[in-house]
């Protein structure tokens, strides 16, 4: 999916940085801003809480095109009615997946050129691959531009770019091929339908 034309939109979530926001009312405030996929990311929930929360998020974007991605758990992702499931490059297997769970639309996490055409041979139908810029308070090792340019190429599937993408990088990310912007920050602090077309304009103005 893509919205006007330019890059697709993931919103992915991190629930500490909202304070007194649902998560749900964020996730309807990015299906009326045209974000194509909200991703649930919220690991230390347990399996319970988390398919509670998931059920509030497929409610709240219920009617849209959004996407509901579940991070890591396939039987949450089911159990809600999600669209689909996005997988930690060391997580669960792609191919189990696909074959456990057919309903399934399956985002990978990869890290590596290597890893992100594996998940697509495996069945992924979109990589999210980062982190190709700086992001404050990690220390992640970067992977670049280049590792996104070349698995940009070598993938049939889209290839979203994540990390450090705000509307400063989101230009240079298109450049070099992601057909997708991943983002949590730039979504969590103030308006969602602003860093939706931030990132749109920033990807419009190619590097």
């Amino acid at each position: 999916m893509s919205v006007r034309g330019t890059a697709s939109l993931m919103l992915v979530t991190d629930r500490r940085l909202l304070g007194s926001r649902s998560l749900a009312a964020l996730a309807r405030e990015a299906a009326e801003a045209g974000v194509d996929y909200v991703q649930l990311r919220e690991k230390d929930l347990g399996g319970g809480a988390l398919l509670a929360l998931a059920r509030e998020v497929v409610a709240a974007v219920a009617g849209t095109p959004c996407a509901v991605l579940v991070n890591g758990r396939p039987d949450v992702a089911e159990l809600a009615q999600a669209r689909g499931v996005q997988l930690p490059e060391r997580g669960l297997p792609v191919a189990e997946v696909r074959r456990a769970f057919p309903r399934l639309l399956i985002g990978a996490s990869c890290h590596s050129v290597e890893a992100a055409v594996r998940a697509e041979a495996d069945g992924a139908d979109l990589v999210v691959m980062g982190p190709v810029f700086a992001t404050p308070g990690k220390g992640e090792r970067l992977l670049g531009i280049e590792p996104l340019s070349l698995a940009a190429r070598a993938l049939r599937v889209p290839v979203h770019a994540i990390g450090g993408i705000d509307a400063s990088t989101a230009g240079r990310a298109v450049s070099a091929g992601a057909r997708g912007l991943a983002a949590i920050r730039a979504f969590a602090v103030g308006s969602v339908q602003g860093a939706a077309e931030a990132l749109r304009a920033g990807a419009s103005t190619r590097a």
